[in-house]
């Protein structure tokens, strides 16, 4: 009984290697997954005949922190997936928490901007003097109206509350130290 469960362990594993260049010739043979070449794949959506300046732009708000994109401006075609780079570095020796909050020139042009991957789309903890490259993958809609021939994609970093040294998060209630001051607890009437 021994001997027949290690043959058919011994089968079984040998099978499960001989799957994958089975399913390779069966793919090749069908025509299944030529879409995974990267030779044959092409965004249609590109709109060549078209080109868009983008315009970077950073800021920092109350925040010693310095923030730029690696590139000023880039020019794109509608449709076309760009990946844009910004540089940002926490200059102070303290963990710190920021947000990145995008706006756009002109106001019309923000829903033509899709953003795939964005720094902004969550919270970013610094540890102290971090720097960090973060991307920003993005698409300009076709569909952008045809007056549009700039757009400017302009971020301020905001700092949020939970920063500090990892000591301070420690800290005993009433010990932190808080931005924002504490009011004593209201005394109610009666």
């Amino acid at each position: 009984m021994l001997r027949k469960l290690a043959v058919f362990v011994a089968v079984m594993f040998a099978f499960g290697f001989a799957l994958v260049p089975i399913y390779k010739k069966i793919c090749e043979v069908t025509g299944v997954n030529d879409f995974m070449r990267p030779e044959q794949v092409k965004n249609t959506q590109v709109d060549a005949s078209r080109s868009v300046k983008v315009e970077f732009d950073a800021n920092t708000r109350n925040l010693p922190w310095t923030f730029k994109p690696e590139v000023s401006t880039l020019t794109v075609h509608p449709g076309e997936l760009t990946t844009v780079v910004y540089e940002v570095t926490n200059t102070t020796s303290r963990d710190m928490i920021g947000q990145a909050i995008p706006s756009y020139g002109p106001t019309q042009a923000a829903e033509h901007f899709k953003k795939l991957e964005c720094f902004c789309f969550a919270k970013q903890t610094f540890v102290a003097n971090e720097k960090r490259k973060m991307p920003v993958v993005f698409m300009v809609d076709p569909n952008l109206p045809k007056d549009i021939n700039t757009i400017t994609l302009s971020y301020t970093f905001f700092e949020m509350p939970g920063g500090g040294s990892p000591a301070a998060a420690q800290a005993p209630a009433g010990k932190l130290d808080s931005p924002l001051p504490v009011a004593p607890p209201a005394k109610l009437p009666g």
